[in-house]
């Protein structure tokens, strides 16, 4: 029912880069207390957004965010106005965690899961987002540090920013996007994607719907991190991300615990992509 077709970025490139995301796990409280003090917000009410194709047929697909002060919209609060202590979204905290850097990686990852004090452990994922692009602090970080591309990972960045706790609020608020998450069923086997179904740990990938449309069938071809082995694999294009952008760009899934997140922390490696495309019946 399908053709398999090699993806290309124009005439010539054929291989792109593959990252790799996961499902973290912080602590946290209902309450706010002298260990859980940094909040979780839910999406809060003053957040508009703008469909531009219905407005603007060319423009389908394409939202802005935004808040409005007077009569004008203006851009919503960036993580740096969010984060500078005057608490503009207070009201709106859905739990509390205690450790500011996990809670900046799961702005990242997106979704991810909170052991409560309890015992007890629930679901948060991706409800909506603040409208300002996403910036890589790893790309941030080399230019700062002066360290070289292929020294920056997850575990790289994680220590940095431990090791310098008085410049790493200042790196996190470079990268302006912030979200805000909901609750969600604790029970499905991952996080919801993009396309709305749980995600299946190194079977679902994150994509530019631009190229390759939600839902589309995706034979992986790369290799794992420290692992020179072919990883070729079926997968299935169910999300998206803001650092996800171009042909040849994709994010696989890891799923959770310790050694997701260090395959995802550490995964950049070159792959191949082949889309299965419906085949046409009348042939």
């Amino acid at each position: 029912w399908f053709e398999p077709h090699q993806q290309r970025a124009g005439f010539l490139k054929s291989t792109g880069l593959v990252t790799g995301y996961y499902e973290p796990l912080l602590n946290g409280s209902w309450t706010r207390s002298e260990r859980y003090r940094y909040p979780i917000y839910r999406a809060p009410n003053d957040l508009l957004t703008i469909e531009l194709g219905s407005l603007y047929p060319e423009l389908r697909g394409k939202r802005l965010r935004g808040r409005l002060d007077g009569r004008r919209v203006v851009p919503y609060y960036s993580r740096a106005e969010i984060e500078n202590g005057q608490a503009p979204l207070a009201g709106n905290e859905l739990l509390w965690v205690d450790d500011p850097v996990e809670l900046f990686l799961l702005h990242v990852q997106g979704s991810g899961r909170v052991r409560m004090e309890s015992g007890e452990v629930v679901a948060v994922g991706y409800d909506q987002q603040n409208g300002h692009p996403y910036t890589s602090i790893g790309r941030t970080l080399i230019a700062r540090a002066g360290l070289a591309p292929d020294q920056v990972d997850l575990p790289t960045i994680r220590a940095w920013l431990e090791q310098h706790p008085e410049q790493a609020q200042s790196l996190m608020n470079t990268n302006a996007s912030y979200v805000f998450f909901s609750l969600r069923d604790v029970g499905l086997p991952g996080p919801l994607g993009s396309l709305g179904v749980p995600l299946l740990a190194q079977r679902a990938i994150a994509v530019d719907p631009s190229y390759i449309p939600l839902g589309t069938p995706v034979w992986l071809d790369t290799e794992l991190p420290g692992d020179s082995t072919p990883y070729r694999r079926l997968v299935f294009a169910q999300d998206t991300g803001g650092a996800i952008q171009g042909p040849l760009r994709v994010d696989l899934f890891f799923g959770n615990g310790a050694a997701a997140e260090d395959y995802a922390g550490r995964m950049k490696q070159e792959g191949r992509l082949y889309v299965f495309e419906p085949s046409n019946p009348a042939r």
